[in-house]
């Protein structure tokens, strides 16, 4: 069994930041038709991301230092073809 993209995104959300809510949808449908090279989605979509993530790790850190923890965990997955993430990040209670 082939284990998605999208499946290896909340796998690695839920190990290094012990969340308690993890949600990773695949909006590449949304960018279908664009040009590729300007940021559009090509045919298989899994390139345009939203992950909503709730960790007790976020507690006490900036915007802006959650989005960067987030995106360094995902540095292959850019490397690899992941065009875009739309992060929700939160620590519980928020």
């Amino acid at each position: 069994m082939t284990v998605s993209l999208r499946e290896r995104m909340e796998n690695k959300l839920k190990q290094a930041f012990h969340s308690t809510e993890v949600q990773v949808i695949d909006e590449s449908h949304k960018h279908a038709g664009h040009i590729v090279h300007e940021g559009g989605a090509p045919h298989g979509g899994e390139t345009h991301f939203r992950v909503r993530i709730v960790s007790p790790d976020f507690a006490g850190k900036s915007r802006v230092e959650r989005h960067r923890a987030v995106n360094a965990l995902f540095a292959e997955e850019f490397a690899a073809g992941v065009h875009a993430l739309a992060l929700e990040t939160r620590a519980p209670g928020e």
